[in-house]
């Protein structure tokens, strides 16, 4: 396991997210497999993913969708700790696991609304997680007006038994969803959606460490403890969206803006973009940009001992912090900086009943604080696979 998990281990909420959007209860029955890598430069993190999807209609108006995903991680990571000579390599530990996550999903198309109920599980050698959620879309306006309503909670437990811990860490989200899409006209909708969650419980990463002489212990001796970060969490997220259709070059346009932010300190903005176009009757191409960019955590230092910070190391109370005051951490993900994730999808429909899929993304994150060395940040290529039978 490592600190870079936390990525990762946001999957199940990510699939509770995705039983957010339910889907018209006629679609057609199918049957996928999608095969994903990871690879960061220089060899330091390799993901693995396979997925497989099932979605089976019972009667007209009822569908069952399972998912069942597997990654198998492996690589370093940084640790957050100082160079230990100035210009040196950024300190890395490595890390190997296997995640198994499943989903399972229930849609039911009543007159006007679509209700859709989900479950999400996943496991690592360190961390559990359950998702569940309830939601509906509910259409107005001769079908030209839809409104979603969400709710989603998530009960996590982080178990480390490798770094001595006496107790097991439990951590809770509940996230609550409101959305309205419209359609303009018969090739362009517009999507708006709020998003606001709340965290608590043990939200800092086990693997995290930072470096510091400035420690209640025994001053002027080096030590590494763990970071601390706050154990609540208060976030919110606006989402808009448009689709355009273009009939005259058979292609599509999909856009969208994302503003979120949290009490941890962190603003983001993200901004995507993706062009569907059809060749032909069997070829569909999909190149697509997405620009990310955050400002740092409040809690967020390099170097703790130029920042001042006194940081408490109590293993009776909290083997990875206290959860109190004052909060810290060397993680770079909880830095200022930005991210860009150039890809590029082709899919091949030969036949009525089957779609194949092949993309390439280029991921790249670059830090903006013009302190966190460039190095901690990971750049990666992402290949991707599908497989789709349908009837």
């Amino acid at each position: 396991m490592s600190a870079s998990l936390p990525r990762l281990r946001g999957g199940v909420f990510a699939v509770v997210l995705v039983l957010c959007q339910p889907r018209a209860a006629r679609a057609e029955d199918s049957l996928s497999y999608k095969f994903q890598s990871w690879q960061e430069d220089n060899q330091r993190i390799r993901v693995d993913s396979h997925y497989v999807e099932a979605e089976k209609g019972i009667g007209t108006d009822t569908r069952i969708t399972v998912m069942g995903l597997i990654d198998a991680i492996a690589g370093a990571t940084p640790t957050g700790e100082l160079a230990r000579t100035p210009g040196g390599p950024v300190p890395t530990a490595p890390m190997e696991d296997l995640r198994h996550a499943l989903s399972v999903g229930v849609a039911h198309q009543f007159a006007r609304v679509n209700l859709d109920l989900g479950y999400a599980y996943s496991k690592e050698s360190d961390y559990i997680s359950h998702g569940w959620s309830i939601n509906t879309v509910t259409d107005f306006n001769q079908k030209n007006t839809n409104l979603l309503l969400g709710y989603g909670r998530t009960d996590d437990m982080v178990h480390e038994p490798r770094l001595f811990w006496t107790i097991d860490r439990p951590k809770t989200g509940n996230d609550l969803i409101v959305g309205l899409t419209q359609l303009l006209n018969a090739n362009t909708s517009v999507t708006g959606n709020i998003s606001y969650g709340r965290a608590h419980g043990f939200l800092a990463d086990p693997y995290k460490i930072v470096s510091t002489t400035m420690l209640d212990l025994d001053p002027g001796t080096y030590y590494t403890p763990p970071e601390n970060r706050p154990t609540e969490k208060n976030k919110v997220s606006i989402f808009l969206g448009l689709n355009r259709n273009f009939e005259p070059v058979h292609g599509a346009l999909d856009a969208s803006y994302r503003y979120y932010h949290d009490t941890f300190g962190i603003t983001g903005h993200t901004l995507a973009l993706r062009w569907l176009q059809d060749i032909g009757e069997h070829w569909t191409v999909e190149p697509s940009l997405r620009l990310y960019r955050q400002s740092a955590a409040n809690f967020y230092y390099y170097n703790l001992d130029q920042a001042g910070i006194i940081t408490t190391y109590e293993p009776i109370l909290g083997e990875t912090g206290t959860g109190r005051a004052p909060y810290y951490s060397s993680d770079y993900r909880l830095s200022r900086m930005q991210t860009i994730d150039a890809g590029l999808k082709v899919t091949w429909k030969p036949l009525s009943w089957l779609a194949v899929d092949v993309a390439y993304d280029r991921y790249t994150m670059r830090g903006l604080d013009h302190v966190t060395p460039q190095e901690a940040y990971s750049q990666a290529n992402v290949f991707t696979i599908g497989l789709k039978l349908s009837h």
